[in-house]
């Protein structure tokens, strides 16, 4: 079983990575211990976001991604994987907020995105069923949403990588002091030169056995989703206090308004974050504080049931930027992990780039940032 690449994991990253190296001329196999998006993928609401970035490295690479995802959308069929091209809106609680909004989205225009500031009368205008007071906010058009399942089973799928999936990583082997394959724990060996880490969650610990480590943890996140509805909600909306929390590194619970429809009509509330290793219990408190702010932004949710919560772990990297590139000390090894809970919506600028890196192709964006390397003699590589 000889592939020019192996990608380990089958999530939105680990497949954008077959699509993007398929693209590129090589002959690509993807392995996967559980499901097609059974991990964080398919715990996520399928955000394509560029409203939630500060200027700096991940923007630029969020920009890309959206360029790339609306592409996809003409060329692979956006209806496939439910990509709704509906835009964002932050919310500001106070004049303070609001001043504060203002000059990011500014800044966030200097690296293509499109923002245009609301006062209180233009945020009821955009969003009729917004509880009244807030002091205003802004207006992201380029945010987007897509069926994060779907769209990792489509990339996958149109990538024409061969996918298996029920088989479980154990390590590298080598020779010669580089990658030639990879080992699996059922004694199967796929022959490769080219190894993508793109195990998400576990991506700090799949080659450990290898003396290979990225610095990537768990930061678990709950989700509630209400009865279907009319289209009342017509954006994603969420308040300022979403981004000191996605940037933070408290590992305690945190939790900040997040609200949207989707395309069957449920409403999906979020967001949590905190860090507690891999503990699937199930939080009343946070479940209860993801209902109170929802309530703060929409009211009439009062009156709605909820018919489900689920949970998930984003895969946390110490500085919040996500890891892509080669391996320090494995020749042969690349990672593209670390996204945290940004993943869906920056996968295709993450496959893109690693193929630009493994085939020596120009980058349409700067990988230095991203590098693994960053992390030599802090406890990583």
């Amino acid at each position: 079983m000889t592939s020019d690449a192996v990608v380990v994991g089958a999530g939105i990253v680990g497949a954008a990575c077959a699509f993007y190296l398929s693209r590129a001329g090589l002959r690509v196999t993807v392995l996967e211990r559980g499901a097609v998006a059974g991990g964080t993928s398919g715990s996520g609401e399928g955000n394509l976001l560029v409203s939630d970035k500060e200027p700096g490295p991940e923007l630029a690479l969020a920009v890309r991604s959206n360029a790339l995802w609306r592409a996809l959308g003409a060329d692979v069929g956006g209806p496939r994987f439910e990509l709704e091209d509906k835009g964002g809106v932050m919310v500001a609680s106070s004049a303070a907020a609001m001043s504060g909004l203002a000059s990011l989205a500014l800044h966030q225009r200097e690296y293509g995105v499109s923002a245009r500031p609301l006062d209180a009368g233009e945020l009821r205008e955009v969003e009729p069923h917004l509880a009244p007071g807030f002091a205003g906010g802004a207006l992201y058009p380029q945010d987007m949403q897509v069926q994060p399942m779907l769209a990792t089973a489509t990339l996958l799928a149109e990538s024409g990588a061969t996918v298996h999936c029920g088989v479980e990583v154990t390590g590298l082997r080598r020779a010669e002091g580089r990658v030639v394959g990879v080992e699996t724990a059922s004694g199967t060996v796929f022959a490769t030169p080219t190894v993508v880490n793109a195990a998400g969650t576990w991506a700090g610990s799949v080659f450990a056995r290898d003396g290979v480590q990225v610095p990537i943890a768990p930061r678990r996140g709950f989700i509630l989703v209400t009865e279907p509805l009319p289209p009342l909600i017509r954006h994603k909306v969420y308040d300022a206090e979403y981004l000191a929390n996605v940037a933070s590194d408290d590992a305690g619970l945190q939790a900040s308004a997040v609200v949207e429809g989707t395309a069957a009509g449920t409403v999906l509330i979020g967001s949590t974050r905190e860090r507690v290793g891999f503990d699937r219990t199930f939080s009343l408190p946070a479940l209860r504080l993801l209902a109170r702010n929802a309530l703060r932004l929409f009211p009439f949710l009062a009156g709605v049931n909820v018919l489900r919560a689920y949970r998930g772990f984003r895969p946390y990297s110490p500085d919040h930027l996500p890891v892509i590139g080669a391996d320090p000390q494995v020749a042969g090894l690349w990672h593209a992990c670390g996204h945290e809970g940004a993943g869906i919506g920056l996968a295709p600028a993450t496959g893109e780039l690693i193929a630009a890196l493994v085939t020596g192709g120009a980058s349409a964006v700067d990988p230095v940032p991203f590098d693994p390397a960053r992390f030599v003699g802090l406890g990583g590589n």
